[in-house]
This record gives structure tokens, C-alpha cells and sequence, in this order.
């Protein structure tokens, strides 16, 4: 039975790819799913619904239409992995964090240390705090293996 694990957090680097060749070279049936990371296609995601004159309006038709990939994957995941970075804020990775919390679906953050103290509350609700995607990955392979 594969075990479902939504990637979410910062689009800039590659942990993404680091997770999931760690998982596959660990051998672990893992299906693993995230947001859309190409940033104008997600910022374009609402805009065949119409033009807006308002920048607002756009985002807003977009974020509806990427919330509902969003949304979908992560209620349909056994674990969440929420990264963030340390270059950008990463408002869409806390509210992931949020909705995981308020759903009772568990997560694991990976972040540095130097972001420990604005991320309090979420680690607090998370099931794990991880600083490599290794540790990301030995914690996929114990809840898929042991």
C-alpha cells in the first residue's frame, strides 16, 4: 500500500527532487505530491477566468483555482512536509501548515535553526521539525517500515 505525501513550502530550490531520490533509493512505496512550482503558472492559474484591472482580483481568482489542487492533495495525504526557506516568505507553506493543523492531518517541518523562533506555533502543531531532507527522509522511512 503506498503512503501519500504532499511536498509543500518554498519553490526555489530543489528539496523537492532531494526527498524524493532519497525515498526511491531508500526503496519506499511513497507517492509523492505538491502544489504547481512554476510561479507564473501559478500566478496565472485563474486567469483564463477573465481580465482583471486590479492586481487583487487576479490573485484572488488564482489562489481559488490553486487552492482547489491544493486542498484536495493535502486531505488526501497521509503526511505533509512543510519547508521553508530562508530567502522569502513563505505565507502559502504556514497556511499549509494551518489547514494540516486544523484538519488533524500530521506534518513534518524543515526548516534552519535561523527561522526557529517565527515558526514557534507552527512546530509546535507539527509531528516532527527537520533541518535536511534526509531527516525528512529516514521519518518516511520509519512510518512506512517499521
Amino acid at each position: 500500500m503506498s503512503f501519500y505525501v504532499y511536498l509543500s513550502g518554498e519553490i526555489h530550490t530543489d528539496w523537492r527532487d532531494e526527498i524524493r531520490r532519497g525515498a526511491e533509493a531508500a526503496g519506499l512505496d511513497i507517492v509523492f505530491t505538491s502544489a504547481v512550482t512554476d510561479h507564473d503558472a501559478s500566478d496565472a492559474a485563474g486567469d483564463h477566468l477573465g481580465e482583471e484591472s486590479q492586481p487583487f482580483w487576479r490573485d484572488h481568482k488564482s489562489s481559488k483555482v490553486n487552492a482547489i489542487r491544493t486542498k484536495t492533495l493535502i486531505e488526501q495525504s497521509d503526511l505533509v512536509v512543510v519547508r521553508f526557506g530562508d530567502k522569502y516568505k513563505q505565507w502559502n507553506a504556514a497556511f499549509d501548515a494551518g489547514y494540516c493543523a486544523a484538519l488533524g492531518k500530521p506534518y513534518v517541518t524543515l526548516h534552519g535553526e535561523e527561522i526557529i523562533h517565527p515558526l514557534k506555533e507552527v512546530d509546535a502543531a507539527a509531528m516532527a521539525w527537520a533541518t535536511t531532507t534526509d531527516q525528512v527522509v529516514e521519518i518516511l522511512r520509519y512510518v512506512t517500515r517499521a
